[in-house]
């Protein structure tokens, strides 16, 4: 026997995974999570019973519903579906599923869509950080479209754009931007930032590592003795970050950073965190973004000097790179993020009902 479920699978940005409305899933969170475990078919490497791909970019769920905070529209809960283990986090939040809850929530009729204009604005609240992100989509006619002219590094052809502006994800799951109230540690003789800016990560030379910074992530993943000497440094980054015994967790999420080919350019290596991703997070994106034009981090860049108001960072990443706006204001001589926005795309790929186990695997 098995539990029918209406599911949506989606890729948002360079994720994939199903979207559920909130009422689709169980109530209890130990029983959902035991329900999207088997959804996606793990514990296993291939996921070969389930919707994952063997990826932790392609074992992603989100979670959507009308929104109980006042000034949004929608909920969204992030969960990362463990690919080896019977696990669910729901403690990061991921922006390139977010870029897909608000096609999918104007599709599921808890947004509608604006008939008089080109695009429809969605007020999306991040369960899993607390903060705020409107989600532009394209809606001519009053019906979503993902067909457009918009390319981004990753993934193939094109696709209608999707505008997300995050307004105020900054020490969203840490209470600060600067978690351990400094922009540099120095954690196993190397200096480190730890920054929660739309994401948790602790931020790493490449320099320092003895590496160039623009190595592939097959040639970092086959370095076992860097993953080993990473993974010892964010353990103590999320014990000075104040978030405990991170082992089982996906945060905080190793970044390797080295100077851009040009000013207002940053390489970055981003992990998720015991593999390098093959593109990079949205979220991850904004972070190091927000660390390069912020001083004093071990990703500022010095070719710039801060200033208030907009700033264009491109993050080059292994599939390509990222353009995010960065916006910074200047309060007593200190510099602080207002707000960050970039454009990624959305395809919805399929709609229709998951057949789950009722044998799902405890959690």
């Amino acid at each position: 026997m098995s539990t029918n479920i209406p599911c949506v699978l989606m890729r948002g940005g360079t994720s994939r995974g199903p979207f559920f409305l909130a009422d689709w899933l169980p109530r209890d969170p130990e029983a959902r999570d035991r329900t999207l475990i088997a959804a996606l078919g793990s514990p296993h490497e291939l996921q070969i019973d389930g919707l994952g791909g063997g990826n932790s970019l392609t074992s992603k769920v989100a979670i959507v519903s009308r929104s109980t905070q006042p000034d949004c529209d929608v909920d969204y809960l992030f969960a990362q579906v463990s690919v080896q283990e019977a696990r669910v986090d729901t403690r990061p939040n991921c922006g390139n599923m977010l870029a897909g809850v608000g096609p999918f929530a104007i599709e599921q009729g808890l947004v509608p869509a604006d008939r008089e204009g080109q695009t429809t604005t969605v007020r999306v609240y991040n369960v899993n950080t607390c903060s705020r992100i409107d989600v532009q989509v394209c809606t001519a006619g009053g019906q979503v479209h993902y067909d457009g002219d918009v390319r981004i590094d990753g993934v193939q052809g094109t696709a209608a754009p999707v505008l997300m502006n995050f307004l105020d994800a900054w020490g969203a799951v840490t209470g600060q931007i600067f978690p351990t109230c400094q922009r540099i540690d120095t954690i196993q003789g190397l200096q480190v930032t730890c920054i929660d800016a739309a994401q948790v990560m602790v931020l790493l030379r490449a320099a320092d590592l003895g590496l160039r910074g623009d190595e592939t992530p097959s040639e970092l993943d086959a370095n076992t003795a860097l993953l080993t000497r990473i993974e010892a440094l964010r353990l103590e980054a999320g014990q000075r970050m104040g978030m405990g015994d991170v082992t089982h967790s996906v945060l905080p999420k190793p970044v390797i950073v080295s100077p851009g080919t040009s000013p207002g350019s940053v390489v970055s290596r981003y992990f998720t965190p015991h593999q390098c991703h093959r593109s990079h997070a949205v979220t991850g994106a904004i972070g190091v973004a927000a660390a390069s034009v912020l001083p004093g981090t071990v990703a500022t860049d010095e070719r710039h000097a801060p200033a208030a108001g907009l700033r264009r960072v491109e993050v080059q990443h292994p599939a390509g790179r990222i353009q995010v706006e960065v916006e910074l204001s200047e309060v007593d001589g200190q510099f602080k993020l207002a707000q960050a926005a970039l454009v990624r795309t959305a395809r919805k790929i399929l709609e229709g009902t998951l057949f789950v186990p009722e044998s799902a695997p405890a959690h």
